[in-house]
């Protein structure tokens, strides 16, 4: 089964061909800076082989087609006709509380995301536009939604709550969501078989780092909390986010720099973090570059970081009684040595132990734990649309 996998943004579009039966990329793409008169394409095939040229993408449709012509190419394509794909998945910022698993695309499932546009106002609209631009141009394949909240659907009613007056809940449906979740169930079946043990056996803290982040504490295969909240912007203080902060402090900035409410989500979201706190950047190798400069702000952005994803993976060692698994996945988990290894530092009493030399020289997916250590310390790069396609392809060979 040849899967499709759409990742829609606003002026972007991403997407991967998989072989869902080995597991095997095909070819993927990325389609950027759509309806300005500079886009670009980018196209690589499963051999590394890629090529990229600017075209002007009026619109989405433009940049679907764009897609489907070179996946078809006679030179660089990987499909004879359009009619190879077999399922397209879509991934799908957020599900509200209505999915817990991929669903089948119909009007009535675009609709209910349609619904949860006031909760995620930058991502689900684009993800609808994606759906429609690509039911007229593959009209008669199958298209499967999986959402980036459905995974914390197990967390427990005493987690999602927020403890504000009930009626915000029953009302507005105000609660906890969390996100990432597509990779963190990824990463979690993927250290299972790192680790040999089978997943409803074991306890996992899976570290989703990069200029958003999330924590994620999974018990017996389930999420039973997460960092991020209501929004993505809570939780962990990210590239430009601010993470959790006293709310209080909200009104003292629009009151202060006499800001509106859209003015100060600007604020919390895209001048705030790492950014905010460096002056320099929301960049990683940025930061610690300054900082081995002796840039006080950027030392301090990046012990800010490291210092909350601890705590928090404190607070669910302690929440699921023990940890089997530590992952460090995404662009800065999978990349960054020096804040893997600030991260785990004076975690030993949970037995969580870094072995720094295998950290240092680790290159994709590695265990990087000391020998005979009972916490495994695991990098597995994050991998969202693989994960889409095998959801696909379970949901559509079990409606058979």
């Amino acid at each position: 089964m040849k899967v499709l996998v759409i990742n829609t943004g606003s002026s972007s579009l991403k997407y991967q061909l998989i072989d869902s039966e080995n597991e095997k990329m095909l070819a993927k793409g990325l389609c950027e800076r759509i309806g300005l008169v500079n886009g670009i394409h980018t196209y690589t095939n499963a051999d590394g082989s890629s090529f990229s040229n600017e075209c002007v993408m009026r619109d989405h449709s433009y940049a679907f087609k764009i897609m489907l012509d070179a996946l078809t190419s006679s030179e660089n394509g990987v499909l004879k006709s359009i009619s190879e794909i077999n399922a397209v998945g879509h991934r799908i910022v957020h599900g509200g509380e209505r999915f817990s698993k991929p669903a089948l695309i119909d009007e009535s499932v675009i609709k209910t995301i349609e619904e949860c546009v006031d909760l995620a106002p930058l991502h689900n609209p684009a993800c609808i536009l994606g759906i429609r631009v690509c039911l007229e141009v593959l009209k008669d394949i199958p298209m499967i939604a999986v959402f980036d909240t459905a995974f914390h659907q197990t967390i427990p009613d005493y987690a999602y709550m927020y403890a504000i007056p009930y009626e915000m809940y029953e009302k507005y449906r105000v609660r906890k969501y969390g996100f990432h979740g597509t990779n963190h169930k990824y990463v979690a079946q993927r250290a299972s078989e790192m680790i040999d043990k089978p997943l409803e056996k074991i306890k996992i803290v899976s570290c989703h780092l990069g200029s958003g982040a999330s924590i994620c504490a999974i018990d017996k295969g389930k999420s039973i909390d997460t960092s991020m909240g209501f929004t993505p912007l809570a939780g962990l203080a990210m590239g430009t986010r601010s993470g959790t902060i006293d709310p209080s402090i909200i009104s003292y900035i629009m009151e202060k720099k006499n800001m509106t409410v859209e003015e100060v989500n600007d604020y919390l979201n895209k001048h705030s973090g790492l950014l905010g706190v460096s002056g320099i950047s929301s960049d990683f190798r940025d930061l610690i570059k300054a900082k081995n400069e002796g840039n006080k702000r950027a030392s301090l952005a990046l012990s800010i970081f490291a210092y909350r994803v601890k705590k928090y993976i404190c607070e669910y060692v302690g929440v699921m009684g023990g940890i089997d698994a530590l992952i460090f996945t995404a662009g800065v988990g999978e990349n960054n040595a020096y804040i893997r290894e600030h991260i785990t530092n004076n975690l030993d009493i949970f037995g969580i132990k870094m072995d720094k030399r295998k950290n240092n020289s680790a290159k994709g997916e590695a265990d990087i734990s000391r020998d005979r250590s009972n916490v495994r310390i695991l990098i597995i790069p994050a991998n969202e649309e693989l994960e889409i396609a095998r959801q696909c392809k379970s949901l559509l060979e079990g409606s058979k």
